[in-house]
């Protein structure tokens, strides 16, 4: 249609530099690398924009484990059910709405905001209800299935975009490399707010639990009865406390990010004629070798972390006996990956990317061990939750900066090939939730099996054993595996330096000299 493109040269048009319009002269060229900065407010605008994913995730992933058997009620192999079928519903969706999003075409606001602001308020909704105990208990795994798959839905359709737009903000690796260290200390302050609000506000409340739950006895029955109820209506509305205000957060974050952020198309992508079917996208996209390998690297330590969360406020609950420190455990985790993380940024710059993945991945291994052989000391598990939260640190940063160099590589080797961003990331996180959804399965289901006790205040040798074993031993073999694997990826920093003055030589062609699509073809045959 005449007037989309007309839309689309003149938004192009307003991308570009006033100084590279005439670009004749070499003193003009220099010009764009100084427009490309990023400021401080731009890039705080586009990481607050993590937080509305991590907080919610956060709260789901630590608590909704234990919130389904210990204060709704639902049984084991039930509560399996609604974790595995939700979290792989949550997999499939990524690469849905990453389809979805490469067929859409751009807007006023661009191509990836109106995902993110359409998709807000009936996240929320869903999000609520989720932590709502249905006054039907027939029906509550139902119930609990069909909110959780569609809040999951509805976030990815917030995330997979705001992903994205890491490719977005800037075409300097530098500054997508600064933003997206922005964006990691805010995720995992986000994280930091999620357990804060979701554990300090549900910790002040007794979750009631049986002595003997195996004892049907009437009369301890009747002397329990009105204690139990009470207590246990009282944790629920904690619970929902704490969903409202994390919530707000979420509406509060988009909004900013809304704001604050404006999308960039890169020069020569105007160009092109025809935007790429996904199918072909995504079959160049899985054949690329270093983002197959990247994606395999990442999959097994991202698994062992989220093994490590799904069921460590158990673990602390019933293995440990830290009943009412759990929540403060998270906390301990979660500041100290906080404060790392513009250490972590400052190393891979210093060291490399995959130096950084090596020594902060695999930090986390002896204080796995630690945990599996020490006895129960309060103070000890403290030192191990600030000594772990470094490690956190590096888990959360390392794949989201590793990412836009494969995405790079990508673009080099196939220049012709534009709108894949969203594939590439929708695609890892696939991988990576999908795996989760297993492992949480699971997991669970191995409590079933080692015969958990709902609303028990303590639990059989055989499920403590259990839960011991998901939190370290299998992390740890999860680690090793992942470290072996990354050994594999082929980008380092000198590949990285090789590509970012080939895509800067791309790019000011493509800007200065308005090439048709035939000379773009050329510039790639040279490159």
């Amino acid at each position: 249609m005449a007037k989309g493109e007309g839309a689309e040269s003149g938004s192009a048009a307003g991308l570009l530099p006033t100084g590279i319009l005439p670009a004749a002269e070499r003193p003009a060229q220099k010009q764009p690398k100084k427009k490309q900065q990023l400021s401080i407010c731009n890039k705080l605008c586009y990481a607050v924009g993590g937080a509305p994913y991590q907080v919610t995730g956060c709260a789901l992933g630590f608590f909704l484990q234990i919130y389904l058997l210990d204060v709704a009620q639902v049984d084991p192999f039930s509560a399996s059910i609604i974790l595995f079928v939700g979290r792989a519903w949550d997999a499939f969706t990524d690469p849905l709405v990453g389809f979805c999003i490469s067929k859409s075409s751009w807007t006023r606001l661009g191509r990836l905001m109106p995902w993110i602001i359409f998709s807000t308020p009936l996240a929320i909704i869903a999000y609520f209800l989720i932590w709502f105990v249905p006054d039907f208990p027939q029906g509550q795994a139902l119930w609990y299935l069909l909110f959780y798959c569609l809040f999951e839905t509805l976030v990815t359709c917030f995330h997979v975009p705001y992903s994205a737009l890491t490719m977005f903000i800037s075409t300097e690796q530098s500054e997508r490399d600064s933003a997206t260290a922005y964006r990691m200390t805010v995720e995992v302050l986000g994280t930091v707010l999620g357990t804060a609000i979701q554990g300090q506000i549900v910790g002040q409340v007794d979750t009631p639990c049986l002595q003997d739950p195996k004892d049907s006895s009437l009369a301890t029955e009747g002397a329990n009865r009105t204690q139990s109820t009470t207590s246990l209506k009282e944790t629920q509305n904690a619970y929902l406390l704490a969903a409202g205000v994390i919530a707000s957060i979420y509406v509060v974050c988009a909004v900013i990010l809304t704001l604050g952020v404006r999308e960039q198309r890169e020069p020569y992508e105007t160009q092109q004629a025809e935007p790429m079917s996904f199918f072909r996208g995504l079959r160049l996209v899985m054949s690329h070798g270093p983002y197959v390998k990247l994606i395999a690297g990442f999959l097994f330590t991202s698994l062992a972390f989220m093994l490590v969360e799904g069921n460590f406020a158990l673990f602390c609950t019933y293995t440990l006996g830290f009943r009412n420190e759990f929540q403060n455990l998270l906390l301990a985790i979660m500041l100290s990956a906080t404060f790392t993380i513009p250490i972590w940024q400052w190393f891979l710059t210093r060291f490399g990317k995959k130096t950084a993945v090596y020594i902060g991945i695999s930090s986390a291994v002896p204080f796995l061990i630690l945990v599996a052989f020490m006895e129960s000391n309060l103070i000890v598990t403290y030192v191990v939750a600030v000594a772990a939260g470094i490690s956190v640190a590096a888990a959360f940063l390392l794949p989201w900066s590793m990412l836009p160099d494969v995405i790079d590589d990508f673009h080099l080797k196939q220049p012709q090939s534009h709108g894949t961003e969203p594939i590439f990331f929708s695609f890892y996180v696939f991988f990576t939730k999908f795996a989760s959804g297993v492992s949480l399965g699971i997991s669970t289901l191995s409590l079933d099996f080692a015969g958990y006790q709902t609303r028990g205040c303590s639990q059989p040798e055989r499920v403590k054993f259990t839960l011991k074993m998901l939190v370290t031993i299998a992390p740890i073999a999860l680690i090793l595996l992942g470290l072996l694997l990354f050994k594999l990826y082929p980008i380092d920093e000198e590949k990285r330096r090789q590509n970012k003055k080939a895509l800067q030589a791309l790019r000011e062609e493509a800007s200065s000299s308005g090439c048709s699509d035939t000379d773009s073809t050329e510039l790639a045959s040279i490159l």
